[in-house]
């Protein structure tokens, strides 16, 4: 089962609909886990440590900062950038089939766009 991290700013909607779809799903927030307005950096530090994929909305940053990970050689789980002009619905679909079809160790030093198809 993938383990995974929503961002500060990653949509509620989202959080809720996958955890009512798939309450198994092994997802906690930066909110809970005392990461509230930590730098991006930070949070990809915290989610290399506990072995989580980022879920975010934050295209313009956090992909750079993913990809600085990799070229130093440090650990980055993987991050989902989620489109904030999808639907919730289709979202929760794609992020659902991912988990369901997918191993952690899939999305290590991965940035996978969702939704995942336009």
């Amino acid at each position: 089962m993938l383990r995974l991290l929503a961002d500060e700013n990653f949509d509620n909607d989202i959080v809720r609909g996958l955890l009512r779809r798939a309450p198994q799903t092994d997802l906690v927030r930066v909110q809970d886990v005392g990461l509230a307005a930590a730098e991006d950096p930070d949070v990809l530090i915290w989610a290399a440590e506990e072995n989580r994929i980022l879920l975010t909305h934050d295209v313009a940053t956090i992909t750079a900062f993913a990809y600085e990970r990799i070229a130093a050689g440090q650990a980055m789980p993987g991050v989902f950038e989620v489109s904030q002009l999808a639907p919730v619905g289709i979202v929760i679909e794609d992020l659902l089939l991912i988990i369901e079809c997918t191993e952690q160790h899939e999305w290590t030093n991965q940035v996978q766009y969702i939704p995942l198809k336009s």
